[in-house]
């Protein structure tokens, strides 16, 4: 499947007769076909945020459209509850999925409309069978074939993941099926990110949320003396039309409808770099938080971080930071690990990782981080949006590398 461009300013009897339940929260793996696609639209995805914001670069979308044997468009958000797709209007977004390999096609498995999937053939499986792979929802399936209409489970991936579950994967493809349910996001620390939207302004401040750690339903602002539900931005479920005006308070609500962080509100304002509207497709802003649910209006709303100055009964203040480095997924000739950095105990405004492969390994790509390497010593450095880290507080990144992962020990310089 061709990869499908889109707008980020959205407008507001088939021959497969397995039944499955649309995935929930709390969901057993379902089995769909799996179609590949190669980015996102540019400048963003169907969440609303462009692929190099992304938690992670191995992606994929759901389908918009639940509609068997009916290939026509209807206007996104869907209205009609029986025609909403598994990505039910953008309400899945940020949300991620762990992926199993399952059986591949030896018939016509072409996604034509009206007609049988695997066409004169069966379903059978081989060694790449049960390779594993989390992805995050980043997009939105939502063209006139089989695939996107007739089965509620099926995923479209990236396809530069899919040598990522095992090697050789993409070369032996031919549209197989594949297992898949909601799981949380993986090895999760931070805060969440906010960034303004191209065009946003003052009077138009189109903002979009991400790095979370159970999706995202909904975003609350702070105006005229009551909490308000702010619009998603058509059905791109990661982004948010704020009303009331600068410093701007938010709070939000995870896939379980719940406010998270025990309410925590997050004040913020255009950022400076924006001038009085932002040019770019996505311009992260800083913000400070209250973690107690507050009435009080935004321009009251203060910094909690607690002080640098510890009380006499606790150990001093440590500066500088730490970091640790795990090995999410393994796959032959390859591997993706993660990276925590942590500050100490007083707040830090930047940081360096830096450590050696021992095993041959070299980087394939890097989020989250910029890199440059010497040899085998590699050194990562904080991005703009991850840098200022509170006492105590930590943010991951992550990289894909190739070879066979060998413990290394990770250094970390505070600025």
């Amino acid at each position: 499947m061709a990869s499908r461009a889109r707008t980020w300013l959205v407008a507001a009897v088939a021959a497969l007769f397995l039944i499955y339940a649309l995935p929930s929260a709390h969901a057993d793996p379902v089995v769909g076909n799996a179609t590949y696609f190669d980015a996102l639209g540019s400048p963003y995805g169907g969440c609303g945020i462009p692929q190099a914001e992304l938690d992670s670069q191995d992606f994929v979308a759901l389908n918009v459209y639940n509609t068997p044997g009916d290939y026509n468009f209807y206007p996104r958000p869907v209205t009609d509850a029986a025609k909403v797709g598994a990505w039910n209007n953008g309400l899945n977004c940020g949300r991620f999925v762990r992926v199993s390999i399952s059986d591949y096609c030896t018939g016509v498995n072409d996604g034509a409309q009206n007609q049988a999937f695997c066409r004169n053939g069966s379903w059978v499986a081989d060694a790449y069978n049960g390779a594993t792979l989390t992805m995050i929802v980043a997009d939105s399936c939502g063209d006139t074939n089989a695939w996107c209409r007739d089965d509620p489970n099926h995923l479209d991936l990236s396809k530069p993941s899919l040598n990522k579950f095992a090697a050789g994967l993409a070369d032996h493809w031919n549209n197989r099926h594949v297992s898949w349910e909601y799981v949380a996001a993986p090895d999760y620390s931070g805060d969440i990110r906010i960034g303004f939207l191209q065009g946003a302004q003052v009077y138009w401040p189109a903002i979009a949320v991400s790095h979370l750690a159970n999706g995202i339903h909904g975003v609350e602002y702070y105006s005229g003396g009551t909490w308000q539900t702010a619009k998603m931005n058509g059905d791109m479920g990661q982004s948010y039309i704020l009303g009331g005006t600068a410093p701007f308070q938010i709070r939000v609500r995870d896939v379980n409808n719940q406010l998270i962080n025990n309410g925590r509100t997050y004040t913020f304002g255009l950022p400076s770099s924006c001038g009085t509207q932002c040019s770019q497709a996505y311009t992260a802003t800083t913000y400070t938080t209250d973690s107690t649910p507050s009435s009080t209006p935004p321009s009251t709303i203060r910094d909690t971080t607690p002080p640098t100055t510890a009380p006499t009964t606790t150990p001093p203040a440590t500066a500088g930071c730490t970091a640790t480095s795990t090995v999410a997924s393994q796959w032959s000739g390859g591997f993706q690990a993660n990276v925590t950095v942590k500050a100490g105990s007083t707040a830090i405004t930047g940081w360096t990782a830096t450590w050696t492969f021992t095993g041959g390994e070299t980087i394939g790509q890097m989020w989250s981080a910029t890199y440059t390497t010497s040899g085998t010593a590699v050194t990562a450095k904080n991005v703009s949006w991850n840098g200022a880290l509170g006492a105590g507080a930590s943010t991951t990144f992550g990289y894909t590398g190739s070879g066979t992962p060998s413990a290394v020990s990770v250094a970390c310089t505070a600025s």
